[in-house]
């Protein structure tokens, strides 16, 4: 007789799909430990820290230009000290234009100089100020999209996670089908040599055996396979001698509201939107600073020089003044900058509206596929219990010479079928909720 209570084990096995997959190491990997590691370890979200810095440097450096300017230098020269006059210039030995007093020779003499001058922008209609605020916004949105690239790590790797979990269960599944046909196996090869059996059962058993074992070697590869996958999520280069943990993804706080609540919540939460927001505001204030280019700038300026021979014989300067820039024609380019800056502005205004929409989209989406998800997991349950009373109907009835080795064949491939569907329903119920996540905005 097969050995029934091993069977019922077997099958026991299949339904909590909790038994542990060959141990690829002593170190067992939980969800929390492989996002920890991410957010330590994974490049892209160094990547989007340094996009951040460098933005909040931009800002820095349009606000740089609000505050005074100063400068110093220093001279040496080594020169001749020829006089000569200049048409149009008086010089001390006639009129204009006179060349009396001009003089040619290679002579050369030291000539020092030193000074230092400041200026300070008063006032230029906001083209600064504009600017400054403009590159504030942008480093705000990107900040946003730092937090979005965060929350796009958080998914891959509990993705990764539960697809490797999912593919440690069905190594599980291989295994119990196996280690069961190969009981039947032995079963069948004495009922054949008893005579009580013909010969094709026992091919058909060696093959069902034979092809059970192959499903678990591509079973055990896909695991090691998806262990990668999770390394790569996570950012790291290391070994694959661990075993993910049995865990699943607990329910997602409102994954059973209503759609408004939810996404009056993703609103507010979802960088990618507060990204957007920034992004307008940054055109708005860039529109200002172009704007202020139809009047003038005003600064103010001060200096001190100094020159000589010699350095013990210096000479020296000192000036305080105001300076007027005023572009009163460039061929239109203001005009035209103020309508770039414009249809920007409207341009990112309509994206903001379109990734609204794409948000509540991806709400409506990954709450029906959470609902599916549950459904599934309670109907494919139901089929590996009934699955399970099918092979052991079909376990009796070729014991008892009334089944026979086609019907105890499709029994246990339904079982082995039910078990994977218990499984794949199961990965895809902690994808909907880790997608679910992401799209509230949650960390």
């Amino acid at each position: 007789m097969l050995r029934r209570q091993s069977v019922l084990s077997g099958l026991i096995a299949l339904l909590c799909a909790a038994a542990p997959a060959r141990a690829a190491g002593g170190r067992v990997l939980t969800l929390e430990d492989a996002l920890r590691t991410a957010r330590e370890k994974q490049p892209q979200l160094r990547q989007a820290r340094a996009g951040t810095l460098a933005a909040k440097a931009r800002s820095d450096e349009a606000k740089s230009q609000l505050l005074p300017q100063v400068q110093a230098s220093a001279g040496y020269q080594r020169t001749t000290g020829n006089i000569f006059t200049r048409p149009g210039v008086v010089s001390s030995g006639g009129g204009a234009g006179a060349t009396a007093g001009s003089t040619s020779s290679f002579d050369t003499f030291n000539y020092f100089s030193s000074g230092i001058t400041a200026n300070q922008l008063l006032y230029d209609f906001g083209q600064t100020t504009g600017r400054w605020h403009s590159q504030e916004a942008q480093a705000r949105a990107t900040e946003d999209t730092e937090h979005a690239t965060r929350l796009a790590i958080a998914l891959q790797v509990r993705a990764a996670f539960f697809d490797a979990r999912a593919n440690k269960d069905l190594v599980t599944v291989a295994r119990d089908t196996w280690e069961n046909l190969k009981k039947h196996l032995e079963q069948i090869e004495a009922f054949v040599a008893a005579g009580t059996r013909p010969d094709i059962d026992v091919f058909q058993a060696r093959s069902d055996a034979a092809n059970a074992q192959v499903q678990l070697i591509n079973s055990e590869n896909a695991y090691a396979t998806s262990r990668a996958n999770l390394n790569q999520a996570m950012g790291v280069e290391s070994t694959l001698e661990y075993d993910v943990a049995d865990e699943q993804l607990a329910p997602v706080e409102g994954e059973d509201a209503a759609i408004d609540p939810l996404l009056t919540e993703a609103v507010k939460a979802r960088p990618e939107l507060a990204a957007l927001e920034e992004q307008v505001r940054a055109q708005l204030e860039t529109l200002r600073s172009v704007e202020g280019q139809y009047g003038p700038s005003i600064s103010a300026q001060a200096g001190f020089t100094q020159g000589g021979v010699s350095l013990a014989h210096y000479g020296w300067n000192a000036s305080l003044g105001l300076a007027l820039t005023w572009n009163l024609y460039q061929g239109g380019l203001t005009n035209a900058t103020v309508r770039e800056a414009e249809a920007n502005a409207a341009s990112t205004s309509a994206q903001l509206e379109v990734q609204k929409q794409a948000v509540r989209l991806e709400l409506e989406q990954v709450r029906l596929a959470v609902r599916a998800a549950k459904g599934t997991l309670g109907a494919s349950r139901e089929a590996l219990d009934n699955a399970k009373q099918r092979l052991a109907l079909a376990e009796g009835r070729y014991e008892n010479g009334i089944g026979n080795i086609i019907e105890l064949g499709d029994a246990q491939v339904a079982l082995t079928t039910a078990a994977a569907q218990v499984v794949q329903a199961n990965f895809r119920l902690a994808t909907a909720r880790a997608q679910l996540i992401k799209a509230l905005g949650r960390p």
